[in-house]
């Protein structure tokens, strides 16, 4: 008789909880406090909400208002899977 399996609660990612430090650029838009990644993503999509920056037809696209643009590297609009690329290269 097979023995019940115990039930394993999920840890989250230990890397995606370490506290990261926003450069300059990115600071402007979550703040200039160390975040966890998945805090900083959060606080990313509400700034892109708040501004209504997300593309009206092609919802996976992010449009750059001035502040976006530097962390995009002087792109105007950028993939959702892009951004995250694109802001990691501003945390330290």
């Amino acid at each position: 008789m097979a023995t019940p399996k115990k039930a394993t609660t999920r840890k989250p990612n230990p890397a995606l909880m370490k506290p990261v430090q926003p450069d300059d650029a990115l600071a402007a838009i979550v703040g200039s406090t160390p975040l966890p990644r998945s805090q900083m993503t959060k606080k990313l999509w509400e700034y892109i909400k708040k501004h209504k920056l997300q593309d009206e037809k092609k919802k996976t696209l992010i449009n750059a208002d001035d502040a976006l643009k530097v962390v995009f590297g002087g792109k105007k609009q950028v993939s959702m899977f892009e951004m995250t690329k694109l802001v990691s290269g501003h945390v330290k």
